[in-house]
């Protein structure tokens, strides 16, 4: 009988033994768990390469330190620049609160200015790259709502329309997240004519400090074919990052100690 069951084990993997999510709503809440909140926080040096449609490169450097107040809940970022040099010192925050507008501010230290980023801009441009600053910080799960649409061996496929149509750029998108690591794998958008217009793509996986990690991604305009792939390096994560340096003052004072790696 141990024979038969290790055989059994060989032949299906443990994952293939478990039973399939059928909540949605649990699914979509893993998926974000997994993408957005590994950990109490994290640090990592993020490379953004940036390619236009002629091929045309440019480089972005910054470190991104996160802490989160609540799983799933209130969270906190703030993000470094360090190349090129005309965007070198460029901060940004985010007090993340989902249900409620994000507070989130943009440093630019040419003009020595701290801008306040409106909620509208979400779905804006992140510092000139194919990412928008919801893809760094994560959507509103309550924003949109959400169907499983398919299950197979390796996938979840969700399929989520806005609320509220007016206040994003797209019609539709839809969602393939990893049944074994729940981190979302691919993400495609459509417009009003049903095309698909974005992709936003997870890359490279890996295990770091026994949590399942997205460590390169790649959003696409597939209109243009222009891309921009971010690939994350040295990792942390448990650092115990205080609260206190999530705070405008740090705009314009970054908190070194915590943004060097160790």
């Amino acid at each position: 009988m141990i024979k038969k069951l290790a055989v059994l084990l060989l032949l299906y993997p443990l994952s293939s033994l478990a039973a399939d999510l059928t909540d949605v709503n649990e699914i979509i809440n893993r998926a974000n768990n997994a993408a957005f909140y590994t950990a109490n926080d994290g640090r990592a040096v993020t490379r953004m390469t940036i390619v236009d449609s002629q091929g045309r490169k440019q480089l972005r450097q910054f470190t991104i330190l996160r802490r989160d107040i609540e799983d799933g809940g209130d969270q906190n970022y703030l993000v470094y620049f360090t190349r090129p040099s005309d965007i070198k010192k460029t901060m940004f925050l985010v007090h993340k609160l989902p249900g409620k507008e994000d507070d989130r501010w943009l440093y630019l230290p040419g003009l020595d200015l701290v801008k306040r980023i409106a909620s509208g801009d979400n779905r804006t441009s992140f510092v000139g790259s194919h990412f928008f600053y919801e893809d760094i910080s994560g959507r509103d799960l309550d924003a949109d709502t959400h169907t499983l649409t398919q299950t197979d061996e390796t996938f979840y496929v969700v399929k989520n329309i806005p609320k509220n149509p007016a206040s994003v750029e797209f019609s539709q998108y839809t969602v393939w997240i990893d049944k074994n690591s729940m981190i979302p794998i691919k993400t495609e958008y459509k417009d009003e004519k049903g095309e698909v217009y974005r992709r936003v793509e997870t890359l490279k996986t890996e295990i770091i400090g026994g949590f399942n990690t997205a460590t390169k991604m790649k959003a696409s305009n597939l209109r243009n074919n222009s891309y921009t792939i971010n690939e994350m390096r040295f990792i942390q994560y448990n650092l115990g990052v205080p609260e206190n340096i999530f705070i405008e003052r740090s705009l314009r004072t970054p908190p070194i100690k915590w943004l060097k790696r160790r």
